[in-house]
C-alpha cells in the first residue's frame, strides 16, 4: 500500500507553486471551418497570451483536434452532457435550446480547465459567424 505523503497535494510538493492553466473552449456550427476556429485562437492569443490547451466537446473533437495538431496544443474533451450544469456569461436562446447552456464555448473552457475555473472574459464570434471560443483559466497545469 503506497503512503500520502503529507506534504503533497495531489502529488504536486505543497511548497511547490502551481502554473495557471489557460484553456480555450470550442462551439460551432456543422459548417465551420478549421479557418473559423484559427483566427478565433490568434484573436485570443493575441489578447490573452499563450494558451496552454484546447477544449471541446467529444462531438466537436475532430475540428478542434486538427487544430490542436497543427498548432502543438493537447486538446482536452468534455461531456457534451456536462454543458447544461455550467454557468455561462453569455446567454444565447439558440445555444440553450440546442445543447442546454448559455454558450458552448463557456461552458467548455471552463469543464476543461477544472474546479474552481474563471472565464476571462465573454466568448468571441468567428467573422464568418460560424464558431465561438472563450478562454478559462484554471488553478493548475
Amino acid at each position: 500500500m503506497r503512503q500520502v505523503d503529507e506534504e503533497q497535494v495531489d502529488g504536486v510538493p505543497a511548497d511547490e507553486e502551481r502554473v495557471p492553466m489557460r484553456v480555450v473552449g470550442f462551439g460551432f456550427r456543422r459548417s465551420a471551418s478549421l479557418a473559423s476556429l484559427a483566427a478565433l485562437l490568434d484573436t485570443l492569443t493575441q489578447r490573452f497570451g499563450a494558451i496552454d490547451a484546447l477544449a471541446a466537446t467529444q462531438s466537436m473533437r475532430p475540428l478542434v483536434q486538427s487544430l490542436g495538431q497543427a498548432r502543438c496544443l493537447h486538446v482536452i474533451l468534455v461531456a457534451d452532457a456536462d454543458l447544461p450544469s455550467v454557468t455561462t456569461v453569455t446567454h444565447s436562446a439558440q445555444s440553450l435550446q440546442a445543447r442546454g447552456t448559455g454558450s458552448v464555448a463557456e461552458a467548455v473552457a471552463l469543464l476543461a480547465a477544472g474546479p474552481g475555473a474563471q472565464l476571462l472574459g465573454p466568448r468571441h464570434i468567428s467573422a464568418d459567424r460560424q464558431a465561438t471560443a472563450a478562454i478559462a483559466i484554471g488553478k493548475s497545469l
